[in-house]
């Protein structure tokens, strides 16, 4: 994708009338649709010409789509924004922890939606950046500098923890993408950390640090029973 090539996105959707409407509401963005009804056209599309995004039912007649995230995982780093009349916090957890940046469960709003791959496609297009340990991150108020190990908001610098500081890196080079508690703990304390109140008491005294109004916070976001995001928007 480059400025001037509209970003491609794969649509796996079962439901004909949801793929049209999806479809029609997308091309009136500009935005390059190709369609995929089950997990075989799926696979097919990724590996022919992978798109810039895609946009996953998990609710698939020949097989779950979290079962083709986990699989899509082990091999790419493609967006996975999920689309599901699954509403329960055990299935995004799941769909998350299975490697989508993102869930949005059915009904959903068409501007959420948009907002939703805008940010997905940005995650994506700043992700090689992200990987280079000398970049320094500029995401709305915060900038991290990771030579330095300095942070500021505003341009006013902040004081953190080592432990504060691997948390908000960790949010950061993943910012706008929903994280499970499971997620942080195994990259921010280390494989075989449960401890979900471990987490909860340091991403506390990080909003005390980083957001003007800690009770309402505006950067560091919480995803109700699943997790947490950094914004980016």
């Amino acid at each position: 994708m480059t400025n001037t090539t509209p970003a491609r996105i794969l649509l796996v959707e079962d439901e004909i009338q949801m793929r049209r409407f999806l479809r029609t509401a997308l091309n009136a963005r500009d935005f390059d649709v190709i369609e995929a009804s089950n997990a075989r056209e799926a696979r097919l599309a990724v590996t022919g010409r992978p798109p810039d995004l895609i946009l996953l039912d998990l609710g698939l007649p020949d097989g779950d789509g979290i079962d083709f995230t986990r699989e899509l995982r082990s091999w790419s780093q493609l967006p996975v924004i999920v689309l599901s009349a699954r509403g329960r916090e055990d299935d995004k957890v799941m769909a998350l922890d299975a490697g989508a940046d993102d869930y949005l469960t059915k009904p959903f709003g068409l501007n959420e939606l948009l907002a939703r791959i805008r940010v997905a496609l940005r995650h994506a297009a700043r992700s090689h950046a992200r990987d280079n340990p000398e970049t320094i991150l500029h995401i709305g108020p915060l900038q991290l500098d990771p030579v330095r190990r300095e942070v500021r908001i505003d341009d006013q610098p902040v004081t953190l923890t080592p432990l504060e500081y691997r948390l908000l890196w960790y949010l950061a080079k993943n910012a706008g993408r929903v994280l499970t508690h499971q997620l942080i703990l195994r990259h921010v304390w280390g494989p075989g950390t449960s401890q979900t109140h471990t987490l909860r008491v340091c991403m506390a005294q990080l909003r005390h640090k980083i957001e003007s109004d800690p009770a309402h916070p505006r950067i560091l976001m919480t995803e109700m029973g699943v997790g947490y995001r950094l914004r980016d928007d």
